[in-house]
Formats: C-alpha cells, sequence, structure tokens
C-alpha cells in the first residue's frame, strides 16, 4: 500500500491513540479499569504492543512494567492477570510476550514458567487453560507460542499437540474450539498459528479455508468472524494473519480493508472501536494498528503474524542464544 493511497483513505491519528494508551493506564479508578482488574496482563500487552508498533514503547517505564509483570507470577511458575489472582496459560503467554518487548526475557526462571506450560497438555494432545481444566484450542496455540518464544518446544509432545488441533478442522476448511465446534476466525487464527510455529502448515487445505477466509469481508470493507455477522475491527487481526500465514491474503480488498480501520478511530481523543462511531477500547486500538501494520500502513512497524509480535522482536529471539 503506498503513501498516496494512504492519504486518500484518512490517516492513522498515531500520537492520538498513543496518548489514549498513555491515559487509560493512569486511570486506575475508572470502570472500564476496574471491570478489567483480573485480565490487566492482557490490557498490558495489548497496550505495549501498539506502542511499540508505532515505535514509542520508550514512552513508559520499563522498570515499573516488569516489576509489576513479577508480581504476578505464581510459586507454579504461571502468571495472574494481575497480582492477587489465579495463574493462568493466558496471562502467562502476555507476561512472557510483554517482556519479549523490553528484551526481558532473560530474568525469568525459563524452567519454571516452561515446566508450568508444559505440566496443562493432556494426554490427546490438548491444552488446559488452568488446573480447573477448560480444554480449547486457543490453549494450544498459546502454549505452543509460548514455548516458542521460550525456546522450550521440546519440553511438550509437538505431534500430539499438532493431532489435536488437526482433529479440530472442520469440513469448512476452518477450525473450532474443541473438535466438532463451529469454525471461528479466532481459532483459526489460534490453529493456523500453531500450525505455522510448529511447521506443521500442510495440514491446512490453504484454498479451502483461504476461500472460507476471505469470505468473511463484508460491503463496508470490514472483517467479521462468522457468517452473518457484523465487521469488528478486531478481525483485521484473527483473518488477516491467518491469509498471510496460508498465502491468500491477496484474495480480499485490502485498502477497503484499511479504509474501515481508520474510520473507527476517534479523531479527537484517540483510541479504536469496534466499528465506526462505537466508544473506543484498548483491546480494538491493539488489533486495529495490528491489522494495519499487516497491511503494511506507512508509519507503522511490522508485526509477525504467527507470534503477534513486532518482527523485529521476533527476530532478536531468533538471534539470542
Amino acid at each position: 500500500m503506498s503513501s498516496a493511497s494512504s492519504s486518500q483513505m484518512g490517516q492513522l491519528v498515531a500520537d492520538k491513540h498513543v496518548r489514549y494508551i498513555l491515559m487509560a493506564e493512569k486511570k486506575k479508578e475508572s470502570l472500564e479499569s476496574v471491570v478489567m482488574d483480573h485480565l490487566r496482563m492482557n490490557g498490558a500487552y495489548w497496550g505495549l504492543t501498539t506502542l511499540d508498533l508505532l515505535d514509542k514503547l520508550g514512552t513508559v517505564s520499563e522498570d515499573e512494567v516488569v516489576s509489576w509483570i513479577m508480581t504476578c507470577q505464581h510459586e507454579s511458575g504461571g502468571f495472574a492477570g494481575n497480582t492477587g489472582h489465579d495463574p493462568h496459560i493466558l496471562y502467562t503467554l502476555s507476561a512472557v510476550q510483554i517482556l519479549a518487548l523490553f528484551d526481558k526475557i532473560n530474568i525469568l526462571d525459563v524452567g519454571k514458567v516452561s515446566s508450568y506450560v508444559a505440566g496443562l497438555q493432556n494426554e490427546d494432545g490438548s491444552f488446559s487453560g488452568d488446573m480447573w481444566g477448560e480444554i480449547d484450542t486457543r490453549f494450544s496455540y498459546i502454549a505452543i507460542c509460548c514455548l516458542s518464544i521460550l525456546k522450550c518446544l521440546d519440553k511438550i509432545n509437538v505431534e500430539k499437540a499438532v493431532e489435536y488441533i488437526v482433529s479440530c478442522k472442520n469440513l469448512d476448511g476452518g477450525f473450532g474450539c474443541t473438535p466438532g465446534a463451529e469454525s471461528h476466525a479466532g481459532q483459526i487464527f489460534c490453529c493456523v498459528g500453531a500450525l505455522a510455529i510448529t511447521g506443521s502448515l500442510h495440514h491446512v487445505d490453504k484454498d479451502l479455508l483461504g476461500w472460507w477466509l476471505c469470505e468473511r469481508q463484508t460491503k463496508t470493507g470490514g472483517l467479521n468472524g462468522r457468517p452473518e455477522k457484523l465487521p469488528d475491527v478486531c478481525y483485521s487481526w484473527w483473518v488477516l494473519s491467518s491469509l498471510i500465514m496460508i498465502d491468500r491474503v491477496h484474495w480480499i480488498d485490502k485498502a477497503k480493508l484499511a479504509k474501515f480501520i481508520l474510520d473507527c478511530q476517534d479523531l479527537d481523543n484517540g483510541g479504536i472501536s469496534d466499528r465506526p462511531e462505537d466508544a473506543v477500547d484498548i483491546f480494538h486500538t491493539y488489533f486495529g494498528v495490528a491489522g494495519l501494520s499487516l497491511l503494511e500502513y506507512p508509519g507503522v512497524k511490522a508485526i509477525d503474524p504467527a507470534y503477534a509480535l513486532p518482527v523485529d522482536v521476533i527476530n532478536r529471539i531468533a538471534f539470542t542464544k
């Protein structure tokens, strides 16, 4: 996408999004902050990764963030969504991803964290989210992504993990949260991402899945997560990253998608919403900027479609012993 085409469809108000993220972190007494208290680790990942994609990670205190993250770690090795909450595989990945942003993975007891994640694998190759045992292909992706970043994939049975993911493949080419469950763009990202990281994309019918994914583009240019649903900015990530991983991204209208994302900005106060004119939040701000990154929008750093981290961060990890 050229700079010329970006000027025709509207501009990314990057500085206002940076200010919105920094202000959101300060509003700890707001209703939004209180109801999200238990998943603050996810919010931190969304906000900080957005800042890094906009080349503004230096605007936050690295020491403060890293110190807080370590207060969320449990004796089990896993991380909670906030201090005083229970550990879960979801927050453990977010913690590892944030530390990767700051090049601080070396402060972790990698053996302890990787053992926590590996200990959540079940006999059939699936993964539970925590000690209570909920199973979902999201957790398969999270475990594989987290252990790959930590260079500890050998701690799990990768072959069985892949077999379980493949058992969740449907006749339409998509994937569900468990075997037989409906195809959904979020689950498809998780399954395709896990298969990409493990070098197992040959299990995907790329044309069939590519067709299902490109059918998610609506007349507005935005993408939805399932047939007959409204478009939502977050699927700019889930659908687009999956299309890129299976090399079918040229099957959608990228310029129309970029315009949809840009139309969801709050041009006055910053932030991005799910659809134009709706209220903004950190979640959609991250996925909107990440989607623009995948679309190679000017001024946004490149993001890795499988790891959901900036490409320079993934390269740094890859070249570190």
